[in-house]
């Protein structure tokens, strides 16, 4: 490929994680307004943004499979066709059914589904375009910032729009998602195979069970460590966005570009280290452990508090820390797993991502209840955990 190809290229790939995230996160700040609107509990709405978490991660591990088997543009293409039907059915059930509720929530199925096959196919796509590692790992830490920068513009983009039209949010989905197949189709070229042999079932599962017994140890680490950081990201976030406007009265997009303010720390954090690391394994794991050390010591600062800006500071510094993890556990995988399992290898640790974005906000709201020291207790326990991890067993070897 030109430079110019790899740009467009590159291009392309960001885009499907960063309309992924919006097309979730942005409905996050405002549920309060889907209560009234919907006529729904709160525990209604929290299923909005559940239902797409859970759907996706039983269906990470299919896509990465079938990526796997028929190749990465193949699932991928669907994939985005598919979460824009689920967009266009949630808003036209918002905006002319009376009952809506059900009808919303088959559309955000659909999109879970979608996301699945689109987002963490992302990861082994970008390792298949580019021999060189160094500029696969530049890329991976491209595509973690997309990934960001879309947790960025969600609280402001979500209520901005929502400013307009309550429901446009979620009619903005298949919008995006059209955008993001054009690029596909355009800009990415499925590589064939010259010696493309006969697919059996029963080689490609030994293969897989051979990568689990020979990178066990490393490669389950780097899959707590990913739930870990995510975990306590969007506990985070979950924390600081009913603190901003139950205690300082921050709301819609005042508070959308508060939150933006660490969550860019942890973009910038993952965009520079994916330049810096190149194909360097040791750099790899030493980064991962200085950016966990990082945010677990930022979460101590929590108790003590005195205003919003020290919210965010903490918030910024522990966000740097985690954005600088994110392009290092990215390349390990997949600059040390065979392309012809790579697609489901990365599919089990993206799914281990998206159970600790799903499980860190409800976690954090039940512990909200009782003393704050146990919310800080929890993130650094879960942070020490993951110190120790990397510390400890990271240790991938190469692929022949």
């Amino acid at each position: 490929m030109t430079k110019k190809q790899q740009r467009l290229a590159i291009l392309a790939l960001a885009s499907v994680p960063l309309i992924m995230t919006l097309g979730n996160s942005m409905l996050i700040p405002i549920l309060p307004l889907l209560e009234k609107k919907l006529s729904i509990s709160k525990l209604q709405s929290s299923y909005i943004i559940t239902v797409y978490s859970i759907v996706t991660i039983i269906f990470i591990p299919l896509s990465g499979y079938l990526s796997d088997r028929f190749g990465r543009k193949t699932v991928i293409v669907p994939a985005l066709i598919l979460t824009g039907i689920g967009g266009l059915i949630s808003g036209f059930a918002a905006w002319k059914m009376d009952n809506a509720f059900i009808v919303v929530l088959i559309g955000r199925v659909l999109q879970g589904i979608g996301a699945s096959g689109a987002m963490p196919v992302v990861i082994p796509l970008v390792s298949d375009m580019f021999e060189q590692e160094e500029k696969a790992s530049a890329t991976l830490g491209i595509i973690e910032t997309s990934n960001t920068i879309g947790k960025v513009l969600s609280p402001i983009l979500g209520s901005a729009l929502t400013a307009i039209i309550w429901f446009l949010p979620f009619f903005s989905i298949p919008v995006l998602s059209t955008i993001s197949l054009l690029l596909i189709l355009f800009f990415i070229k499925q590589k064939e195979d010259d010696d493309e042999a006969e697919f059996k079932m029963s080689e490609y599962w030994k293969q897989i069970k051979d990568v689990f017994s020979e990178h066990r140890r490393w490669l389950f680490s780097i899959f707590a460590i990913g739930a870990i950081v995510m975990f306590i990201l969007f506990g985070f976030l979950f924390y600081a966005s009913t603190i901003l406007e139950d205690d300082y009265n921050f709301k819609g997009v005042t508070k959308g570009f508060l939150l933006a303010i660490p969550l860019f720390a942890l973009a910038t954090a993952s965009f520079v280290t994916g330049k810096l690391i190149k194909d360097k394994m040791k750099t790899m794991k030493w980064i991962v452990v200085i950016g966990l050390a990082i945010a677990g010591v930022a979460t101590i600062g929590i108790p003590f508090k005195k205003n919003y800006i020290f919210l965010l500071t903490i918030f910024f510094i522990c966000g740097a820390g985690i954005g600088m993890t994110l392009p290092c556990l990215d390349s390990i995988i997949t600059e040390n797993i065979e392309k012809d399992v790579r697609g489901s290898i990365t599919s089990f640790y993206s799914a281990m991502r998206f159970a600790g974005v799903a499980t860190g906000p409800p976690a954090i709201a039940f512990l909200m209840k009782k003393e704050l020291y146990w919310i800080v207790a929890l993130f650094v326990f879960l942070a020490l955990i993951a110190l120790y991890l990397a510390w400890m067993k990271i240790y991938p070897k190469r692929k022949a």
